[in-house]
């Protein structure tokens, strides 16, 4: 793993921004998630733009309901997505959208935050800066429950959500029928490095 994306020590998170915004949450679901994102964001880990890619006032929101009369200065600007990938991120985004949980409002940003981290180039848990897969597993579970239901080989999670795409539109990824005799097998199921 390189420096970049070295996890946090829980001594020093706990004492950092991460702690301050546990301390102030609101025991909703997700805010463990959106803390472990803005500890990263904040020390240049992960790949998501700032406001963890939400519109300005969509962040405000977030911020007040899941940590209320905390104040995160944070660029609210987002840069846009390159247009050749518009259309991905739109079906990504709708994917997500269509199996939200439905138990909590936080479930439509997530659905929004990981579209912006997908389009990072590291793995979905790295780009959205998480500080393990497990906290990804766990964040799909929650808020995308019957998508995360279909990972029954636990694929990486975003050649996972790859996959679902193309599978919605009839594209065949994998070169070979089968998975288990696939040479990219590695690529797609191995560990996270």
């Amino acid at each position: 793993m390189s420096a970049a994306h070295a996890m946090p020590s829980p001594a020093a998170d706990r004492i950092g921004l991460y702690g301050l915004l546990m301390a102030r949450a609101g025991g909703l679901p997700n805010d463990d998630l959106f803390a472990r994102m803005l500890f990263s964001h904040t020390v240049g880990m992960g790949a998501l733009p700032p406001g963890l890619g939400l519109a300005p006032g969509e962040f405000a929101v977030l911020m007040a309901r899941h940590f209320p009369g905390f104040s995160l200065p944070v660029v609210l600007a987002v840069p846009p997505v390159e247009a050749e990938r518009h259309n991905e991120r739109d079906e990504l985004l709708t994917l997500l959208r269509e199996h939200c949980a439905g138990f909590d409002d936080s479930e439509r940003w997530m659905a929004e935050i990981v579209t912006a981290a997908c389009m990072g180039g590291d793995h979905l848990w790295q780009d959205l800066g998480l500080w393990s897969r497990v906290d990804l597993s766990r964040l799909m579970t929650q808020n995308f429950p019957a998508l995360a239901a279909r990972n029954t080989r636990d694929m990486k999670w975003k050649k996972f959500l790859y996959k679902q795409l193309c599978a919605r539109e009839g594209v065949v990824v994998c070169r070979s029928p089968s998975c288990e005799v696939c040479v990219d097998y590695a690529k797609c199921f191995g560990p996270e490095d």
